[in-house]
């Protein structure tokens, strides 16, 4: 695992062109506070929402904000953005208020080359974004990198959480790393490969959805939209190394917090949504949730993988649905 700042040093030597937060600068400038980005306008009903920009340290970051009612903040993964929950939005957005933040370096947010991309900083902009927009108590749902992020938020102010919904995420240090997330840490096949070839993102299309009818050519579309050039997969590859597999990771200390401070939300509402093919986060990862959260209600969908909002919003959507109005 390399230091903070070490993969962007290497990152330089693979990526041309200008910084793409440069690009998007005249989206923020030039739109109205709501208006649809200009960028998702080939995404048409896929995608249908406003955007809003908050600034926080070393760019815009780009969010949802749709519905009124109770807030419930939707926490993406890697190497996914705002777009992968876009159906669960459309369900719950008429009876709460739907916040769904893209991190820096994803989705629309402005994607700086230099820049610490680890889940420290990502846990602050969360949190900038909340105080920003004023929020009180909240409910979270989490999917992948979200889980550790949201968690993190969440144990620095456990009073405001109101209810908790886990999607294939892990919380827990240790654990095994797959051979194909194992080889994008690899120092100069990882540039290679997911600045110069998208090759994480591409590949989540097929290894990450296990009904592959659903990868329709728009949706295709909206999960690439965001990674369209070398410098806009900066992201990803730090993502990927900010892992912590050891003591030795910069997030490793942040994650060991987390995992210490779990226990005011033994009482809090919580459900586990869990794709069963995913080849990521297992069966094994969900004892774990189970374990540590003995009260959470659990729903296992065994045709779905790891993007399992995308194999399964059929079914997630009232679950979902009928466990958050239950805070109204």
């Amino acid at each position: 695992m390399a230091g903070e700042g070490g993969p962007l040093v290497r990152v330089q030597a693979v990526v041309s062109g200008q910084p793409s937060e440069s690009a998007h600068r005249s989206v923020h400038d030039s739109s109205e506070l709501g208006a649809r980005d200009p960028r998702t306008l080939e995404l048409g009903d896929e995608y249908p929402f406003n955007s809003h920009f908050v600034e926080v340290p070393g760019g815009w970051m780009h969010y949802l904000d749709e519905g009124q009612g109770p807030p419930i903040i939707m926490v993406h993964g890697n190497p996914t953005w705002s777009f992968y929950f876009r159906n669960l939005v459309k369900g719950l957005r008429d009876r709460h208020r739907v916040i769904v933040p893209d991190h820096i370096g994803c989705g629309l947010s402005d994607k700086p080359r230099q820049y610490p991309y680890t889940l420290a900083t990502h846990i602050d902009n969360l949190e900038r974004l909340i105080d920003e927009l004023g929020l009180g108590d909240v409910s979270l749902l989490l999917h992948d990198w979200g889980g550790p992020i949201g968690f993190g938020w969440a144990t620095r102010h456990p009073e405001r959480v109101r209810r908790l919904a886990v999607l294939n995420s892990s919380v827990f240090l240790g654990g095994r790393m797959p051979w194909r997330i194992r080889v994008c840490r690899w120092p100069l096949f990882g540039e290679v490969a997911l600045l110069g070839f998208n090759a994480f993102a591409r590949a989540a299309l097929r290894m990450a959805c296990v009904q592959k009818d659903r990868m329709t050519p728009v949706v295709r579309r909206g999960y690439l939209l965001p990674t369209g050039r070398p410098a806009d997969r900066v992201a990803t590859l730090c993502f990927v190394r900010d892992i912590p597999m050891g003591p030795s990771s910069p997030s490793y200390a942040v994650l060991k917090q987390i995992g210490e401070r779990l226990v005011p939300f033994h009482k809090i509402p919580m459900t586990l949504l869990w794709g069963m093919q995913d080849w990521c986060f297992t069966d094994a990862t969900l004892a774990q949730w189970v374990e540590e959260f003995p009260q959470a209600e659990v729903h296992r969908i065994w045709t779905a993988g790891h993007y399992v909002v995308e194999d399964a919003h059929e079914r997630i959507s009232p679950i979902l649905e009928a466990f958050f109005d239950a805070e109204a």
